[in-house]
């Protein structure tokens, strides 16, 4: 520290600017050699987190998308497998605001049918007259909030059930794109979460014994993630779901499918930690913990991961939008998940007909779904991984 406005830090030897890191919320917006000398590795990381804004962005979007699947039972105006065959293929409506002589009241209107000659369908057309109002906590049929809660109102419907409401559309069964997706979330962005955590158990563990032990065993890890990484996916996972027997629960393939995706997702994390125990297994702290007769496997858990913890919340963060992609991949394929489970892929399984896709091209919304949340988890995942480094410039 020179003159209270650099910042050595010892692990590089590299100086820090705080004028141009420009971190911190002080009177002159910026963070002060003091600031800088006294901070924890994690505020360190939380200042430089800041400056990208996309990232701020993408975790606000990543926040709000676990939060629907959370509570995607009360927001989702109807049951996701109701069925009503009179509006199949429904078009989207649009919210108006006022009604003539009525003033301010939220609303839809309703659907008129006419067949159309040439080709022999039903079409959808607005219906001006027939004005639904719609309002928020309206009364619904009853279902239990996660499984636990009674309730029986929803944040926004049509104020008479029974009317229609459907603001993304209906598919073949007449079933609620929007209700649809809202739950589908619940179980592609969960697959990414539990799939990332068997991947890191598996990625530490088997990265760390690989890495600190050497010889025989780091041969035989490295050989197995060679296997692993030399097999084409996708048929991997055929041949692997092909297994899962039909009579089992939507709960059992939901669990299953998930440790297939992770059976791929651990290896790269693996070497990474492999890489960073060959490092750090004859440092100074590590050999110290070994003097003091610490076991080895408080050495690794207590000593040696907790010093990259943060490069492996950025990976993993990196890791979650692939899993998703997997889960969505292979339900659209037909050997993931199946229905009655509500998830994207399973959604997009409608849009493999291209008929159905010109009649209602809503029904690619779940693709669309997909897209936000696989590049909100990858801009988010480039700011956790640049934090993670906070001397870097």
């Amino acid at each position: 520290m020179s003159n209270g406005t650099q910042f050595d830090p010892p692990a590089t030897g590299e100086s820090l600017s705080a004028t141009d890191m420009d971190w911190s919320p002080d009177q002159g917006g910026h963070i002060t050699g003091a600031d800088l000398a006294t901070a924890s590795q994690w505020k360190l990381m939380w200042w430089k987190f800041r400056k990208h804004r996309l990232a701020m962005i993408s975790g606000v979007i990543v926040l709000a998308i676990y939060f629907v699947a959370l509570f995607a039972d009360f927001i989702a105006p109807a049951d996701p497998n109701a069925t009503h065959p009179r509006y199949t293929y429904a078009p989207p409506q649009s919210i108006g605001l006022f009604v003539e002589g009525q003033g301010f009241q939220p609303h839809v209107t309703g659907y008129k049918v006419e067949v159309d000659p040439v080709a022999i369908r039903r079409v959808f057309t607005a219906d001006e007259e027939q004005i639904v109002p719609i309002g928020f906590f309206v009364r619904s049929e009853p279902y239990r909030m996660l499984g636990l809660i009674e309730m029986e109102r929803k944040l926004i419907g049509p104020k008479e059930p029974g009317q229609p409401f459907y603001l993304l559309g209906a598919d073949r069964l007449g079933r609620d794109m929007l209700s649809r997706i809202l739950h589908g979330a619940r179980v592609s962005m969960s697959i990414g979460l539990v799939g990332v955590a068997v991947s890191l158990g598996l990625g530490v563990l088997l990265g760390g014994i690989s890495g600190y032990y050497g010889g025989w065993v780091d041969d035989a890890v490295q050989r197995l993630i060679e296997l692993l990484k030399a097999i084409p996916t996708i048929p991997l996972w055929m041949g692997l779901a092909a297994a899962i027997p039909a009579a089992w629960s939507p709960l059992a393939v939901y669990f299953v499918i998930t440790v297939l995706i992770s059976l791929i997702g651990w290896t790269s994390l693996a070497r990474e930690v492999r890489g960073r125990f060959l490092s750090m297994k004859n440092d100074d702290f590590v050999i110290a913990a070994k003097l003091d007769r610490a076991s080895e496997l408080r050495v690794i858990v207590r000593h040696m991961a907790p010093s990259f913890v943060s490069h492996i919340i950025a990976t993993l963060t990196l890791a979650i939008p692939a899993m998703i992609l997997a889960e969505t991949a292979l339900s659209f394929l037909g050997i993931g998940l199946r229905p009655p489970v509500v998830s994207w892929g399973v959604l997009l399984q409608e849009a493999q007909n291209v008929r159905a896709v010109a009649t209602a091209p809503w029904l690619l919304m779940p693709g669309l779904a997909v897209v936000i949340a696989v590049l909100s988890l990858n801009f988010l995942g480039d700011g956790l991984r640049d934090a993670a480094d906070p001397y870097s410039e």
